[in-house]
């Protein structure tokens, strides 16, 4: 069952779990989710009390993990209307003929079509071959380098996530976003390495984020233009 306690203007939910362990210990999913693992003689006043002194870590947490979720834009799939490809903006037109193709032509997104009907699922479709195409590539480097951290994913697997770029398995698995195929190179590459280090350490501790930084001094920038470019 989830409890939650105001802090200041912001009101935190969190549920708690028991188990047989010693000492409490507090977890914000990727979902913003806090989640609470504490003793079984865990007394629940002190319990609100730690909670009420980690809250500010708690909330700038939720908020890491919020500015790193995609927000969907509405498309309406229409002629002029603006599509992103690797950063790069270009205009949709659509013409109505008996071959069916999605190219890239002088700046525009061309998509023909026997059926208008058809567009969005075409659009769709040429962006997740585009993902199978270039994610691998743009991976394989990084993954080389990682090794030296004694990780090495076993797979990379594209899947529809509508509140995560990135994720990854115990077992080594890296799963993406195919929307990513709509930012710049170098945010594709800031949630690869974001995931490999999360092959070598689970949360985002300090620990984590110094290997983040060696490998990608620069990861802040290519963070805050993702979530800038696929507001």
């Amino acid at each position: 069952m989830k409890e939650s306690f105001q802090f200041g203007s912001k009101r935190i939910a969190y549920q708690i779990r028991y188990s047989e362990r010693k000492t409490l210990g507090i977890t914000v999913t990727p979902e913003s989710e806090v989640i609470i693992q504490a003793p079984l003689n865990a007394e629940k006043e002190r319990i609100q009390e730690i909670l009420y002194k980690r809250a500010p870590w708690i909330l700038k947490q939720q908020s890491y993990f919020l500015s790193f979720q995609p927000r969907a834009t509405e498309r309406k799939y229409i002629n002029g209307e603006t599509h992103l490809y690797l950063g790069r903006q270009y205009r949709l037109k659509v013409i109505q003929s008996n071959n069916q193709s999605v190219k890239l032509l002088h700046g525009e997104l061309l998509v023909e079509t026997p059926s208008l009907d058809q567009v969005k699922a075409l659009v769709k479709a040429w962006y997740l071959g585009k993902a199978k195409e270039k994610f691998q590539g743009l991976a394989n480097p990084w993954i080389d380098k990682f090794k030296s951290e004694g990780v090495q994913p076993e797979t990379i697997v594209l899947r529809e996530m509508p509140l995560r770029w990135g994720s990854c398995t115990p077992k080594g698995k890296i799963i993406l976003n195919p929307e990513l195929i709509k930012a710049p190179k170098g945010c594709i590459e800031y949630v690869i390495i974001h995931e490999l280090c999360h092959l070598v350490y689970r949360d985002h501790s300090s620990a984590f984020f110094r290997l983040q930084a060696r490998y990608m001094q620069d990861w802040e920038k290519w963070k805050e233009r993702l979530e800038r470019i696929l507001a």
